[in-house]
């Protein structure tokens, strides 16, 4: 694997998507598209050159969902100084950071410094949470879920505020219209050898509702049409792959189902000039891991599980350990044979893991190989994974 080189810090450009609507005159406010971007030198004409590029890894993971007991938990590896998420998320840090590229899930709105904090059902969660996905290695968040708005417009620019300071990129929510028009994108390798990765982020719905009027922009919300919309308006500002992270699915259902089967069928299919508009989906939202697949020759993660979550109750009112499990996805991807062909998935991986509710710690369960009650679960999770035949496509437990 290649030393990690970060790019979470990158310069947001205003008129990313100029030569995009030069024919309108308009800026795009399309949604999804929130975060930090590369400058227009770094994006250059037509993404990387396929003489110069190299293989890169990616890394995603799942929801990060601080319950009060987490909280807790962060304010008393703190010390009484505030709150430190960097102990619980240690057990991922080594995977986290060897990827060229990590993708976090930020179910949650921060609250303001010094709190107050809460927990389920209207989530804010202290901004400190930034800082520690910054040290455990991750790059960008997605950050539409259906928590976006717990704490209002405030909540979204407290947490986008949080994880520019942290150095963090961000997609699914925005500050502004004009922020919300610009697509996240980021470096994977280094130097002339980088690929450049969009990462667009939506949520299947809101518990608030809508978002407020005149503030449609503030939220990715999921559809077709206008998910297809934005990753083709990425590949045309230089991305060489397009990477979907979605919030969908039921709640506490092992299968992934129809709404997302259907949707990753229509999103997988859809191409231009004879090459995929999306190069990986990656879902969460369900609390457990779902299956991986490969639909129209594209990844699919159709849940990565709670990477981070308190003891979690059902929806039929009981412990159900289920939410304290996830995976996380590792694509290698390898550039184009030839000249403006497809970025393609060389490996694909699945890395098992817990999150001690007790202990607060996240715990991998592949490496060393989990043992006792542990290894039942790392079972239950790989058959899970595998229940739509992606171990005939090459899917593989890594460590």
């Amino acid at each position: 694997m290649t030393k990690r080189t970060r790019y979470g810090v990158m310069t947001a450009v205003a008129g990313l998507l100029a030569a995009a609507t030069a024919c309108t005159g308009q800026q795009s406010t399309a949604p999804g598209f929130a975060g930090r971007h590369l400058t227009a030198e770094q994006r250059g004409a037509g993404g990387a050159e396929t003489g110069r590029a190299r293989p890169f890894t990616l890394l995603a993971s799942g929801d990060v969902l601080p319950h009060s007991s987490v909280i807790e938990r962060a304010a008393a590896d703190a010390g009484g100084r505030g709150y430190d998420f960097r102990p619980m998320l240690k057990g991922a840090a080594a995977l986290v950071s060897g990827a060229d590229l990590a993708i976090c899930h930020m179910e949650t709105v921060y609250g303001p410094a010094g709190g107050p904090y809460t927990g389920y059902p209207s989530f804010k969660s202290p901004p400190e949470i930034a800082a520690a996905l910054a040290a455990t290695g991750y790059d960008s968040c997605s950050t539409a879920s259906n928590h976006t708005l717990d704490d209002g417009a405030a909540g979204i620019g407290r947490t986008l505020d949080a994880l520019d300071r942290a150095g963090i990129a961000h997609a699914g929510s925005a500050r502004s219209a004009a922020e919300a028009g610009r697509p996240t994108l980021l470096e994977a390798g280094e130097g002339d050898h980088a690929a450049k990765v969009a990462h667009l982020a939506y949520t299947y719905g809101l518990n608030e509702g809508e978002p407020p009027a005149g503030r449609a922009w503030s939220v990715a919300m999921t559809d077709e049409e206008r998910i297809v919309a934005d990753a083709r308006a990425a590949r045309r500002a230089g991305a060489d792959v397009v990477v979907a992270s979605m919030h969908w699915g039921t709640e506490w259902q092992d299968a992934p189902d129809g709404t997302q089967l259907e949707l990753a069928r229509a999103l997988t299919a859809s191409a231009t000039a004879g090459r995929p508009d999306i190069d990986l989906l990656i879902g969460t939202h369900a609390h457990v891991p779902q299956a991986y697949e490969k639909v129209n020759g594209t990844w699919v993660v159709y849940g990565m599980g709670d990477q981070v979550a308190g003891a979690m109750i059902n929806d039929e009112g009981a412990r159900d350990p289920r939410g304290n499990e996830s995976t996380m996805g590792r694509f290698t991807f390898a550039p184009p044979r030839e000249e403006g062909g497809r970025w393609r998935v060389t490996k694909a991986e699945f890395i098992p893991q817990w999150y001690d509710p007790a202990a607060g710690r996240v715990v991998g369960l592949s490496t060393p190989p989990a043992a006792g009650r542990l290894s039942a679960v790392r079972d239950r999770i790989r058959d899970t994974v595998l229940s739509r035949g992606a171990a005939e496509d090459g899917l593989v437990m890594g460590r």
